[in-house]
């Protein structure tokens, strides 16, 4: 069983809870045009070079996700209908359900348009539990807005999240003080928040496939194996997080990359996928509202060596033509690459936070 969590500074433990919008903006879209209930829905781009920014849970059943390439999305459903982006409407709803937040608390920590962490430790309306506080947001939220919510409910930051997942979509998991290794240790270690694909598949190769495998592992076996990140995969195995819910955080850069599994040489597989990916970050930008003056290009090449180019503008990149054209222009000045790159990425970075996004972004036994 896991030891008794520690109390905060104030002595009070703490109440943390992830909200997240289910299938946000698609489910907009459903909610706004009738004709696409039920069906599978992905917003974005069908053309050969559309990216998907998000899909329905309808959509998610043939396994469409978003930053996929909408042609491959077509593919794999033949019957998806593709709506085109409406960030001003999602920006609207999320200031919403920001609102409702608010009822409750100030300490809100939004991570994009359609999550945020609250810390309710001392809420506004007295309310001991916070399973209680995340229902009436989440009853609010579909009262209000017309669209579910799903949330997670714990003692710190990394459990929150992760129970925000575990019964979507409009589902609430609690990860009570004691549980937490526990909630951890059964889960694929590919859930777990900040281990990614590349990571994931280092572990599996070590034989670590949960949360369990990975606590068995020391730390030093750990640092060994994933250097200055061990510390936190230690932590996370044990279902351990003591960082705060910061309510105003500011971003420094938003930046998307893909790893391929064999690596890119010439330059016309080299633009699409340099095209993909300003779509792709795009997405991300206008998804989290925050907009930068300078474009970074990123190429990991096959022996591993890592460049950057970068240019800046005078006023925040707002065009996603601007964008891809920046990218294209840093990429082509690399042309022809000495070796295949494995790795491209693409990055914004000097943000200025939009104003019409919001703010950018222990533990007792306790009333959870």
């Amino acid at each position: 069983m896991d030891a008794p969590p520690p109390a905060m500074a104030t002595g009070l433990p703490r109440k943390i809870i992830h909200v997240d919008m289910d299938a946000f903006f698609a489910s907009v879209e459903q909610r706004d045009h009738p004709e696409l209930r039920g069906k599978p829905v992905a917003v974005g781009g069908s053309g050969p070079r559309g990216v998907v920014a998000a899909a329905s849970y309808e959509a998610r059943v043939f396994g469409v996700r978003s930053a996929m390439p909408g042609a491959r999305a077509r593919r794999l459903c033949p019957d998806l209908l593709f709506a085109p982006p409406r960030f001003e409407v999602y920006r609207a709803v999320s200031t919403q359900v920001r609102a409702i937040f608010e009822r409750f608390t100030d300490i809100i920590q939004p991570l994009s348009l359609d999550e945020a962490y609250l810390d309710v430790t001392e809420n506004k309306r007295g309310i001991a539990s916070a399973t209680r506080i995340a229902e009436d947001i989440r009853s609010m939220i579909r009262e209000e807005t017309g669209l579910t919510a799903s949330a997670g409910v714990s003692y710190n930051k990394l459990l929150a999240k992760l129970a925000s997942d575990q019964n979507k979509p409009d589902g609430i998991c609690v990860v009570r003080p004691g549980g937490g290794a526990a909630f951890i240790a059964a889960m694929p270690v590919r859930r777990i928040h900040g281990v990614g694909p590349v990571t994931a598949r280092r572990m599996q190769a070590l034989g670590i496939e949960t949360g369990a495998d990975l606590r068995a592992h020391d730390l030093p076996f750990l640092e060994r194996h994933f250097g200055s990140a061990a510390r936190f995969y230690f932590s996370a195995a044990r279902g351990e997080d003591d960082r705060p819910v910061r309510d105003r955080q500011e971003r420094k850069s938003v930046s998307v990359e893909d790893t391929f599994f064999d690596d890119l040489i010439t330059a016309d597989a080299l633009i699409t996928e340099i095209d993909r990916i300003a779509q792709s970050l795009w997405h991300r930008i206008e998804k989290n509202g925050s907009y930068g003056r300078t474009v970074v290009l990123k190429i990991k090449f096959a022996d591993f060596r890592i460049i950057t180019r970068s240019r800046s503008f005078a006023t925040a990149v707002r065009s996603p033509t601007l964008l891809a054209e920046a990218a294209r222009a840093l990429l082509f000045a690399q042309l022809p690459l000495r070796m295949g790159a494995r790795l491209l990425g693409l990055g914004i970075h000097n943000l200025e936070q939009d104003e019409g996004a919001g703010s950018p972004a222990e533990q007792l036994a306790l009333s959870l």
